[in-house]
């Protein structure tokens, strides 16, 4: 087991853990070299090759998936998608799903060797459903957490545009936290100072700036306008193309909706006629449901790991 000291990014396992009434696997940071240089980050939880890999939303990283992978209490690979968490930013700003697609390609052809259950949740879906598309023979089973390519981007996404067109840089963690909350982001105060720490780091001159690279372009990226495209700004991560590689998926579909979430009942009633055999579950829950419904997203995850393949 991976014990981490205070400060470390494992540090917060063990209460966690503790909370949930379960062990702590074992628990290790990887990374992959990529053909153009750049760096693949994840985590790995278990000492068994997985069989379930977890990507993260826009703006998030790994460790979002913290609760539902000691829940779920099996061989778990949950990776930072480019320009999140430890992952290289993309110069050419292109973090639309099937370009991130092609890294988590990579991820499974390296680190595993059997057909996954590929869950994603927002932008990580949009991306899973890219890759299940692409290689069908690396996906067992797709499970997209509160996202479909059509969802109202003058709702969620738009709240998160007018949250990013802040500072993106803060005196401390404390006032980067206080931001979020008033934002309605995160759960408890406890809750958003622990996803703080794991999006931000503080610079040579103290100051705290988020890591991620979605902070100095998702204005751009989450509910794009006209004229941010006829400026080259950032490639949107809602795109038609999405709808092409649900529609192309061979995988069982089934989408995850948060009540309280970005996708409507009838995003839902929409994908259902796009891909009849899909499935649509709604969980009472938040746009993050891997943060406000862990443990009945870790069931489904459990059961889809569990069920014949």
């Amino acid at each position: 087991m991976v014990v981490a000291t205070e400060t470390s990014e494992f540090s917060y396992l063990p209460h966690q853990a503790q909370a949930l009434n379960v062990p702590v696997p074992p628990v290790e940071r990887v990374a992959l070299r990529l053909a153009d240089g750049r760096e693949l980050s994840a985590l790995r939880f278990g000492d068994a090759l997985p069989v379930i890999t977890l990507l993260h939303g826009a703006g998030l990283n790994a460790h979002t998936w913290d609760t539902t992978a000691l829940l779920l209490q099996q061989p778990v690979l949950a990776i930072d998608l480019a320009g999140h968490g430890d992952s290289s930013w993309r110069t050419d700003l292109d973090y639309s799903p099937r370009t991130l697609a092609a890294d988590v390609i990579d991820a499974l052809e390296t680190w595993s060797v059997e057909p996954q259950i590929l869950v994603g949740h927002s932008l990580g879906g949009l991306t899973a459903a890219a890759v299940a598309s692409a290689r069908p023979d690396l996906v067992r089973e797709l499970i997209t957490v509160d996202i479909t390519p059509g969802i109202d981007t003058s709702a969620g996404p738009a709240a998160l545009r007018q949250f990013y067109e802040g500072p993106t840089d803060f005196a401390s963690r404390d006032e980067l936290v206080d931001r979020a909350m008033s934002f309605g982001l995160g759960g408890s105060r406890a809750d958003t100072e622990r996803g703080v720490f794991f999006n931000s780091r503080i610079r040579a001159d103290g100051r705290v700036e988020w890591k991620h690279h979605f902070a100095h372009l998702a204005a751009q990226v989450f509910a794009p306008t006209a004229d941010d495209a006829e400026r080259g700004m950032p490639t949107p991560i809602l795109h038609s193309t999405g709808w092409d590689d649900l529609a192309q998926t061979e995988a069982p579909i089934t989408l995850v909706r948060a009540v309280s979430g970005f996708v409507s009942e009838a995003d839902g009633d929409e994908l259902l006629r796009r891909v009849p055999t899909a499935r649509v579950i709604a969980m009472d829950a938040s746009h993050n449901v891997q943060e406000t419904a862990p443990g009945e997203l870790a069931d489904l995850i459990r059961a889809a790991a569990h069920s014949p393949a």
